[in-house]
């Protein structure tokens, strides 16, 4: 199996996440034209699969909220984060593969994995680019945030009530601020 055929199994794999069907491996590997035990071997298992599919997503969509935020510094990780919570909250495949299996979403999206390192590179990439000056590794920042994100996200999945999107962009904004250096905050 080549680099193409990876990537056309993605694209399949992405293909039926996004029209809010699950992914079904003997289906995806007939219809890239390989046989299930090749299609394991080049991609993993289903989980591996569904965590690519998820991670490439998430950075998509972070990309998004990133280009349509045209402010500078502190103002547009704010900004951005606040896009990517809506976004995320809004789109409707992530409704339909929780409400199909919940806890296939919770072991890809809020177990430690692809989904939250891609989520938390490229918010520390974010906090790095803000010129701002933190008292903590941009990185342990930005897993903070990707974690109180998450947790507020999907709240509901562990019998809590419903996404409070304000609450967690107030809390983020706390922390942002908190940990800026004395000498950023002057």
């Amino acid at each position: 199996m080549t680099r193409n055929d990876t990537d056309a199994v993605v694209r399949a794999a992405t293909a039926a996440y996004l029209a809010g069907r699950p992914l079904d491996m003997s289906e995806l590997a007939t219809e890239v034209g390989l046989s299930r035990a090749t299609l394991y071997r080049r991609v993993g298992n289903h989980d591996e699969l569904l965590a690519m599919v998820l991670a490439e997503q998430t950075e998509r969509t972070f990309r998004h909220c990133l280009d349509s935020v045209t402010l500078d510094g502190l103002d547009r990780v704010r900004a951005v984060f606040e896009h990517f919570m809506y976004a995320v909250i809004g789109a409707a495949p992530i409704r339909a593969l929780i409400t199909r299996d919940p806890l296939l979403f919770i072991r890809t999206v809020l177990a430690p994995g692809q989904v939250e390192q891609r989520a938390t590179n490229l918010f520390a990439k974010l906090l790095a680019e803000s010129g701002v000056d933190f008292a903590v590794p941009t990185a342990v920042l930005a897993q903070a945030i990707v974690r109180i994100g998450d947790s507020f996200m999907y709240t509901h999945l562990l019998g809590g009530h419903e996404p409070a999107t304000d609450n967690v962009i107030a809390l983020v904004n706390l922390l942002l601020d908190s940990a800026r250096t004395n000498s950023a905050q002057r």
